[in-house]
């Protein structure tokens, strides 16, 4: 599924521009290294992390009565995750190209009321078949004490569930801009779709 997607979205690129093409270091990474992108006629350039979620729809709602309370531009994604702190009763909504790279819809954030940590949400468009690859990618790649996700296939929507704290990722910081969590998410969730096209 990776695979495809990123052949899909290079394509796309060159289409736009046949002599190069901009791709954020995971994506660049992983085309050199399955040849999607001749490197003899076509020039790579790496963008920088903080512009992927640039152009992406970002959107406020209350945890409670999912409402929605604001439209929010990127300058949101420079907030520190501990605004959450400070508001409780609100969930992030975000949607983007890259969700659909690694095989996500839109991703929700927020901080759970119980535990204190971020709860990182979305559905996981990968094959029910996936289950066991997916649970060993989790209890290898999650860090930290008492880590715990929920994981359900939703056989109607042909979705996984999945919840998980972004405390628990490699590289968490309680110091995060909103913009840097979920750009750790996202590598992530990238990891886990290489992970299962192994």
């Amino acid at each position: 599924m990776l695979k495809k997607e990123m052949e899909h979205y290079i394509q796309k690129k060159l289409s736009e521009n046949q002599d190069s093409v901009e791709l954020f270091r995971e994506e660049k990474e992983y085309a050199i290294k399955h040849n999607l992108i001749d490197q003899g006629s076509i020039s790579i350039f790496e963008m920088p992390s903080e512009n992927r979620f640039k152009d992406a729809y970002i959107e406020r709602g209350d945890k409670e009565t999912e409402e929605f309370l604001a439209r929010e531009d990127d300058d949101f994604l420079g907030e520190k995750i501990n605004y959450f702190d400070k508001h409780k009763n609100e969930f992030l909504y975000i949607e983007s190209q890259w969700w659909e790279i690694v095989g996500a819809d839109a991703v929700s954030f927020e901080k759970d009321d119980v535990f204190g940590n971020y709860d990182v949400m979305l559905g996981l468009k990968l094959k029910k078949k996936q289950d066991s690859k997916i649970r060993q990618f989790f209890s290898e790649n999650l860090e930290g004490e008492g880590v715990t996700y929920d994981l359900m296939f939703d056989g109607n929507e042909g979705v996984w569930s999945l919840n998980f704290a972004l405390n628990n990722l490699e590289g968490y910081d309680e110091e995060l801009t909103i913009g840097q969590a979920f750009n750790l998410i996202y590598s992530f969730l990238f990891k886990l779709a290489v992970s299962i096209e192994v």
